[in-house]
């Protein structure tokens, strides 16, 4: 079985965050969100990866993730030159995987106990496909699947006004080789894009076999500020200590982690916390659910179920549920209450 992960798409959900870096490689407790599935494929004993890349972020993803010798996965690349949808990204990585299943993974998702599960299933099973459900409160966001009773898909609806079911599509799907006939079958959508679920349902509609899994933990979708924190506090609850750096005059209270060559002074330090490598902190309250990117400085200030990437600046402010882009800063008189705040790449307040 080879991998396809997409890591194309303009992130507008996650702007101002999003102009200047791919959604993919926005940190989730200090480690870009692909690598997460990237983790979850090698387990899953797949070796051979094809990551769908754009024009306009693809050279920052491939000098992120790089070869995938780090994942234990051999890793190429293919442009999608233009936004075409789901199945039209993944018919480009069709030449690269022959005749072989195929996991396709959306790589700004993240699955609690990732796919290994799934992909023994498939491979006992045989279906020419098989998705990954989650149920939702909100399934008219979503592609949403409608099952019999011995779990096979009968349906398929895109984002339904009045859903059949409350089972959305994770955005994990499994395929045998019959998608390549199914996506060149095909034709646009109203908005211009070849969509994976008129593939899908184009499998059913001639008979295939297509089967569901359910996630038995939980899913995240990250593709907005708030499911990103959520997916933050989510992945921090299996938090462990880990103080490789200097604490002098700190408290500590729950799990950890702090990374080598920083250097925390009077201290409160809240967990679940994650403290990169080379941050300098003094006098300041962090966590609970924070997240504080390498080489950072935070002084006389608090960091509360936040995001701060990496290289950050941050004196005197109190920020709670934010989301700070790498040398961003925020610093000179500050409010006396906590607020919440979202900011790009270099972007600063100065009071």
């Amino acid at each position: 079985m080879k991998g396809v992960v997409l890591s194309g798409g303009a992130g507008t959900r996650l702007r101002p965050l999003t102009f200047a870096m791919a959604k993919q490689l926005v940190p989730v407790a200090n480690k870009p969100i692909i690598f997460y599935g990237l983790e979850d494929l090698a387990r899953a004993g797949i070796e051979e990866v094809v990551i769908i890349i754009s024009p306009t972020t693809g050279a920052q993803v491939m000098a992120t993730v790089g070869d995938g010798s780090r994942f234990g996965l051999d890793i190429a690349y293919v442009t999608q030159a233009e936004p075409l949808g789901l199945a039209h990204a993944l018919r480009l990585a069709l030449p690269l995987a022959g005749d072989d299943d195929i996991l396709m993974y959306l790589g700004d998702n993240l699955v609690k106990r990732g796919v290994r599960d799934v992909v023994h299933d498939f491979e006992d099973r045989r279906p020419s496909a098989q998705l990954l459900l989650h149920r939702v409160p909100n399934p008219s966001a979503f592609g949403v699947a409608e099952l019999d009773a011995t779990g096979r898909v009968q349906r398929l609806v895109e984002k339904p006004e009045i859903p059949a079911s409350d089972l959305a599509l994770v955005g994990v799907y499994l395929f045998d080789a019959s998608i390549a006939e199914a996506i060149d079958n095909i034709t646009p959508s109203a908005r211009g894009e070849l969509e994976i679920t008129d593939a899908i349902q184009w499998l059913l509609d001639h008979g295939r076999d297509v089967r569901a899994s359910m996630v038995s933990g939980w899913w995240k979708d990250t593709g907005n500020k708030q499911d990103l924190l959520h997916a933050n506090e989510l992945v921090m609850k299996d938090l462990t200590d880990e103080q490789d750096g200097e604490l002098i005059d700190c408290r500590v209270r729950g799990p950890v982690q702090v990374g080598a060559g920083s250097r925390l002074v009077e201290c409160d330090l809240v967990g679940p916390l994650v403290i990169g490598k080379g941050v300098h902190g003094a006098r300041s309250v962090l966590g609970p659910n924070a997240a504080i990117g390498d080489g950072s400085r935070v002084h006389d200030a608090a960091v509360e179920n936040s995001l701060v990437m990496e290289h950050v600046q941050i004196q005197g402010w109190r920020l709670r549920n934010s989301v700070l882009g790498p040398r961003s800063a925020v610093v000179g008189p500050a409010p006396s209450a906590y607020v919440e705040l979202t900011l790009g790449e270099r972007s600063e307040i100065l009071g």
